[in-house]
């Protein structure tokens, strides 16, 4: 049988992030916001670069998700 999480079921956070010198509102649950902030301490990136690198990966694709789902796409990929 499987259980919820062991801190529980959490909605998204909107965090404000600038990616190319523009401000932009991303809404991620707070584990993917955990992923993130754990690979680019692991990268040596500060947060925000590791998004815009994220991003300009996700621009170039055939047919480009949003930046959320592009995020947590990636995420999954690295943890794989």
């Amino acid at each position: 049988m499987i259980a919820a999480p062991a801190g529980g079921f959490h909605g998204p956070v909107k965090r404000s992030i600038t990616i190319a010198g523009h401000q932009t509102s991303i809404s991620l649950e707070p584990v993917f916001w955990q992923a993130l902030e754990a690979v680019a301490v692991r990268l040596g990136l500060p947060l925000s670069a590791l998004v815009a690198e994220i991003d300009a990966i996700r621009i170039v694709a055939d047919d480009p998700p949003n930046l959320a789902s592009a995020l947590r796409t990636w995420l999954f990929d690295d943890i794989g």
